[in-house]
This record gives C-alpha cells, structure tokens and sequence, in this order.
C-alpha cells in the first residue's frame, strides 16, 4: 500500500543504518514489526501466564546462568535475523 507520510529523516536514517536495511521502506516495516512483537510480549507478560510466583521460580533451574549461557553465544548483528513473514 502507498502512502504519503511526514517523517523525521535523520529519525528514518539512523534506523536504516541500525537495522541495517536495504531501503528506508524495509526499515519502516522492520521498525513497525519491533513495536508490534513488543507489544504482544508486554501483553503476555502481563497475564502472568498464569502461574504464581513460586510456579514461575520452579519452572527455572536455579543451577543455571542463563546470562553465561547468552555470552557463550556468538551474536549476530543488530536486525540481521530473519524475521517471519507479517
């Protein structure tokens, strides 16, 4: 769909040049998928899943270290994964 919008350029460009898209239109559909999945985590994580606290906790292995597990991996560049299609 075309549409004319009013949009900050610098704004447009530093986001091209973070998410690392090939064209100002890719990075406006990556960013608007960002806000959507964000928002749709915040909305489960505020149902709780429905699970108390203490279910929440022993659902974890507490001999784990998920931050040393996160370093081990190597990272792939910012927007670089590939997204499912909208």
């Amino acid at each position: 769909m075309k549409i004319t919008l009013n949009i900050d350029e610098a704004l447009l460009d530093r986001v091209v040049e973070i998410t690392g898209s090939a064209t100002k239109t890719e990075a406006i559909h990556y960013a608007l998928r960002e806000i959507d999945r964000k928002s749709r985590l915040i909305s489960v994580l505020r149902e709780g899943l429905g699970a108390s606290p203490d279910e929440l906790r022993s659902m974890f292995d507490s001999a784990s270290d998920p931050i040393g597990l996160r370093a081990a991996e190597p990272g792939a560049p910012y927007g670089t994964h590939s997204d499912p299609a909208p």
